[in-house]
């Protein structure tokens, strides 16, 4: 069977590890019986210097025509006095395409444990999953400026909040049973909301899942203090993007991360969780894994291909553990060198001391 798979490169790093995960795919796929159709198409400022806006009607049909999309990165210094910027594009894909929950999991790796900036017995053994609610809140709410006040206005409703609450507590089913539900519900009512849709959804229909929860400014601390105390982490739209970055520090290079951005029946959005890195973009020095990872969530998430998502994962730990990595995490090889390295892996039978039992080897229907 052949699979549509819609690249958006978008800018910056973003066309080079592209390419990374392009290959990673391909390799994958020829060892188990998958074969891929790839086609590229505008988005982020690249679309802005082609199309005039930052994701055309032909990319977000092209998209939704695909059972998959793999995105690099958007954004940059060069469209940031841009009447829209690049990353309007993303919010765009992600609406039109219904990608309500953004799964982002942070492990790390036992040979990675010394490149944390955190001390080795607080993040040895770390593995938990971020789940964000990706389509509504402050990012999507309705927007005013003037010359004297500004105001962007964060709106949730309980539909919302309930089927992104299933995907986290269905996730945790998988793992050690446990969800922490982050909000700012002392404060905010779009919280209050979020907390009793949240008790309500894990009462009624996970009595077997653990439920806590957290205020978001005590939960920024903890991720720190004791990262090791989460599972699931389940959050609103803004309070997820700026957490799960933060918990990329724990990993010691936000370049191993990768993300799915899923929905009911739109084909999901797979990407890195870094940005453009604008500044080295095009010198051969962008970390691939987090867009290899991003690749295996793909085949994972997105075409049900466990075999060959496992693949991929294998490899990355191998080559991790062979230190055939970026100067980011303590090797010496290239961008396009450190991808050559995992492709190369892929397939190769690897003794169990190398491999880590990553969350996204789970398996769990999303929605």
């Amino acid at each position: 069977m052949t699979h549509k798979i819609a690249l958006l490169p978008g800018d910056g790093v973003g066309p080079e590890v592209t390419d990374a995960a392009v290959a990673a795919l391909s390799r994958a796929g020829e060892l188990h019986n998958h074969s891929f159709e790839f086609e590229s198409y505008p988005v982020g400022g690249a679309a802005i210097d082609e199309c005039g806006e930052p994701a055309p009607d032909a990319t977000i049909d092209a998209c939704k025509a695909s059972d998959a999309v793999f995105l690099g990165a958007v954004g940059g210094p060069k469209w940031d006095n841009a009447p829209v910027r690049p990353e309007a594009g993303l919010l765009k894909i992600r609406k039109e395409l219904g990608l309500f929950a953004n799964l982002r999991p942070t492990q790390v790796h036992p040979d990675l444990v010394a490149q944390s900036p955190l001390r080795p017995e607080l993040v040895a053994g770390v593995d938990f999953l971020v789940i964000r609610e990706l389509t509504g809140g402050i990012y999507f709410g309705e927007k005013s400026r003037d010359k004297d006040s500004a105001t962007d206005v964060c709106t949730y409703s309980v539909e919302e909040v309930e089927r992104v609450a299933r995907v986290a507590f269905k996730a945790a089913k998988g793992r050690c049973r446990r969800v922490t539900s982050i909000d700012k519900a002392n404060v905010l009512e779009t919280s209050r909301l979020w907390r009793d849709v949240v008790v309500r959804i894990g009462r009624d229909e996970f009595p077997e899942i653990t439920l806590d929860h957290l205020l978001v400014d005590a939960a920024a601390m903890h991720l720190i203090q004791r990262p090791k105390s989460f599972d699931v982490i389940l959050t609103e739209n803004m309070f997820g993007d700026i957490l799960s970055d933060e918990a990329s520090v724990l990993t010691g290079s936000i370049g191993t991360m990768g993300s799915a951005s899923l929905g009911t029946s739109n084909p999901g959005l797979f990407e890195p969780i870094h940005g453009s890195a604008p500044d080295i973009a095009g010198q051969d020095k962008a970390n691939p894994i987090g867009a290899i990872a991003s690749a295996a969530m793909l085949l994972r998430h997105g075409l049900g291909a466990f075999d060959a998502a496992e693949a991929i994962d294998h490899a990355i730990s191998v080559a991790i553990t062979n230190g055939e990595t970026t100067p980011d995490l303590g090797g010496n090889l290239s961008g396009s060198e450190a991808a050559k390295a995992i492709v190369d892996l892929i397939g190769v039978t690897a003794s169990p001391h190398h491999l880590i039992t990553s969350e996204i080897s789970r398996r769990f229907e999303p929605a």
